[in-house]
């Protein structure tokens, strides 16, 4: 009788062993999936701090801007350029750096400070734009009006940036 109880228990044994190494296959199996979902693309804006409209011919202004991203990806790289299309002026980074026409610099800080040095009497118009490594870009176009052109009066309001209004 203890012969048959012993092997009644390594049939038990055997079958839960058994049991566990199924289970334990099973798990991996269906754990593991090969389409990793990783995302390293993120959309992004850059916030600017209010500029003046008018500018006038040797006068620098200076554009505080910072980048937000809704995510961060460690190897993304960001870039910025920029495009004159009326008036004469240059456009310098905080670094030092001039900016040629339509040239990338890359962008080193997320808090970066732009001046702009108009070089002639006439309206100013330029668009930056700042791109990341995976396609996304965003622009911002800026308007500069000359101070010795005659004003009518007329006030205009030049949103730039994203701002809420102030609640009381």
């Amino acid at each position: 009788m203890n012969i048959l109880n012993n092997k009644n228990k390594r049939k038990s044994i055997f079958k839960a062993l058994a049991l566990c190494l199924f289970a334990a296959v099973s798990l991996t199996l269906v754990s593991c999936d090969d389409d990793m979902d990783i995302q390293q693309s993120y959309p992004f804006t850059v916030e600017t701090m209010p500029v003046p409209n008018k500018v006038t011919k040797g006068q620098t202004v200076e554009i505080r801007c910072e980048l937000k991203k809704t995510g961060d990806y460690a190897n993304t790289l960001y870039t910025i350029r920029h495009f004159q299309f009326e008036g004469e002026g240059t456009l310098k980074m905080d670094n030092g750096i001039t900016f040629l026409p339509n040239d990338r610099y890359l962008l080193e800080n997320e808090k970066f400070r732009l001046y702009y040095t108009a070089e002639g009497d006439e309206a100013h118009n330029f668009i930056v734009v700042v791109e990341d490594n995976f396609g996304n870009s965003y622009e911002m176009e800026f308007d500069f009006n000359n101070r010795n052109v005659k004003d009518d009066g007329v006030i205009s309001v030049v949103p730039i940036g994203n701002f809420k209004s102030l609640t009381r």
